[in-house]
């Protein structure tokens, strides 16, 4: 009995031994174990961080992407708007340019006008004997400018180098002479000067270069309809009754 007591004790103090070692072998595993946990999960904070920097640093990229944007369409505004000024600015020089013009314009009519009214009473309002006068030099004067051979004799404006007088002013032009404004040589004012017989028609008087041609006939300035119009670079006196034929060279004097 006493011997299978000792065999027991043996037995039992074996199991505590035993127990007690395999305690000792699992805890440097477990220690292990939670270093291992511990720097997985420091791994997985640091790849949270970096996932967050970099979704910061694209945030921060489209902003700025936006801002790059958002600059590049202002800058297509305001060069929208430079251009806009600049074209209202030519706008405003064009339209001070058509006034200028217009001045111009109504300073030379205002100008023609009182050299109109500044005419001898004698040839504004001309009595019944100087229109008789008159009208028989006018008789004498175109027999003698009767031409014999008119397309050689004529000569266009081209021809004299280019006409270089006194221009009517373009709006004063248009309301008062061209082909819808005709009339009669022989009942307006004339003379004859300088070696060119002379007329005045509504407030000018012109000089006539050429001979008239020989199928106008003999009585032209007293029954057809002429009419003075501006043509290839100069002015020319046209008979309506032959539209489709040249006119005669004339020049605008004072």
């Amino acid at each position: 009995m006493k011997r299978r007591g000792i065999i027991l004790s043996a037995i039992l103090l074996s199991a505590l031994f035993g127990a007690s070692a395999f305690g000792y072998v699992q805890r440097p595993e477990q220690d292990q174990n939670k270093q291992q946990n511990t720097k997985q999960q420091k791994q997985q904070d640091q790849g949270r961080q970096q996932q967050a920097q970099q979704k910061q640093q694209q945030d921060q990229s489209r902003q700025q992407q936006a801002q790059q944007k958002k600059q590049q369409d202002q800058g297509r505004q305001q060069q929208a708007q430079q251009k806009q000024q600049q074209d209202q600015s030519r706008q405003q020089q064009a339209q001070q340019k058509q006034q200028q013009d217009q001045n111009r314009q109504q300073q030379a009519q205002q100008k023609n006008e009182q050299q109109r009214y500044r005419q001898p009473v004698q040839q504004i309002q001309r009595s019944r004997q100087q229109q008789v006068e008159q009208q028989t030099q006018q008789q004498r004067v175109w027999q003698q400018r009767r031409a014999t051979n008119w397309d050689s004799q004529r000569r266009s404006w081209q021809q004299r180098g280019g006409y270089n007088g006194y221009r009517v002013p373009d709006s004063y032009f248009r309301s008062h002479y061209g082909r819808n404004h005709w009339f009669r040589i022989f009942s307006l004012p004339f003379m004859f000067a300088g070696g060119y017989p002379r007329f005045e028609y509504d407030g000018y008087w012109f000089e006539v270069l050429d001979p008239y041609p020989d199928y106008w006939g003999n009585n032209w300035y007293q029954t057809d309809d002429v009419y003075v119009d501006y043509y290839d670079g100069g002015y020319y006196l046209f008979n309506r009754r032959f539209p489709d034929r040249p006119g005669i060279a004339i020049s605008i004097t004072f």
